[in-house]
């Protein structure tokens, strides 16, 4: 179930309830206030990992690709002359 965080508008109270996704959102502070709650948005923590994410598939490319910027064109230095790149 997910964590909502509520704040009143009346005593400034933050605090945490687990819901079910359908379930309406609150709108009455233990404080007596009625209608002065809003949820707050919070954010959350993810990490994209395997293959077809940037971070993990382009960034081996483009360093390869700055690489071959460098080359002057005589074959002991460049490594673009040295035939093509394994898979």
């Amino acid at each position: 179930m997910p964590t909502y965080v509520y704040e009143c508008k009346t005593c400034e109270k933050t605090f945490e309830v687990e819901q079910r996704i359908t379930e309406n959102a609150l709108t009455d502070c233990s404080c007596g206030a009625s209608g002065s709650l809003r949820r707050l948005i919070q954010p959350t923590a993810m990490m994209f990992k395997g293959s077809g994410f940037y971070v993990n598939d382009m960034a081996g490319v483009s360093s390869a690709k700055s690489e071959r910027a460098d080359c002057t064109g005589t074959p002991a230095t460049c490594p673009c002359s040295a035939g093509p790149e394994p898979s």
